[in-house]
């Protein structure tokens, strides 16, 4: 029920208000039975934006650090997510990952829409990076489509480090579709889960027109950290 006040009465208008989103391609989200929404992961405002206009209700795995801030603050994002029916996941090891997987199978056995952003993380500089296969196995075991989703715009109205966003045009573009009926049977096979993954990114590309990285996208926040350090204790002389 929360949901539902949250997206007709109390959040959806305002967002729509405030962002005015242009929304293409939302006739290719299923009326109906389980499918998987996958989106690239540009802004926190990522999570109520695409809920906001689509027709059905979507559930997210949402990282676990948002059902267990500290502060009142972090008491008001985990009493949202969980009003609206998100669910934690746990992103510290591979047996998190297969909790991620079965929680994310339940929701799809429902005939319900998941939201998953398969880089596992925002972007922190605006490109896309590597996906990680947990959506290729979800997509394989339940039998379901995966319907790219490319946000547009998110990462300038509110990159990371900023609370309140600012006006910035969004789109929000869906795209076909995709069948990976002919994988059926082989969710154990490494390179069959990589082949799915990479298809699924690189129609998200084709959306966003972002710029690609081969590459996980905490792997190079955790590099851009420890050159940060690194700078911070070894500052560069300027040249006399």
């Amino acid at each position: 029920m929360f949901y539902y006040l949250l997206k007709y009465v109390l959040l959806g208008p305002l967002l729509r208000l405030l962002f005015r989103p242009r929304i293409e391609g939302l006739e290719h989200v299923p009326a109906s039975g389980p499918a998987i929404v996958a989106g690239n992961h540009l802004s926190f405002s990522d999570h109520f934006l695409m809920p906001a206009v689509l027709r059905r209700r979507i559930t997210f795995l949402a990282k676990r650090e948002y059902f267990t801030g500290p502060g009142i603050k972090g008491r008001l994002i985990a009493a949202f997510f969980r009003s609206a029916g998100q669910i934690p996941v746990d992103r510290s090891g591979k047996e998190a990952g297969q909790a991620a997987i079965r929680e994310g199978l339940g929701v799809l056995r429902k005939g319900e829409l998941l939201g998953i952003y398969p880089e596992g993380t925002r972007s922190h500089d605006g490109r896309l990076y590597k996906g990680k296969v947990g959506v290729a196995v979800m997509a394989l075991r339940a039998g379901v489509p995966v319907v790219p989703c490319a946000m547009i715009g998110t990462f300038e109205a509110q990159p990371p480090g900023r609370v309140v966003p600012r006006l910035h045009p969004v789109v929000i573009r869906f795209g076909k579709p995709l069948d990976f009926s002919r994988y059926a049977g082989m969710e154990q096979e490494k390179a069959v889960l990589r082949a799915v993954t990479d298809e699924i990114m690189y129609a998200i590309l084709s959306l966003s027109e972002q710029e690609y990285v081969d590459q996980y996208a905490a792997v190079a926040k955790a590099e851009q950290a420890e050159r940060a350090q690194k700078e911070r204790r070894f500052p560069r002389m300027p040249l006399s």
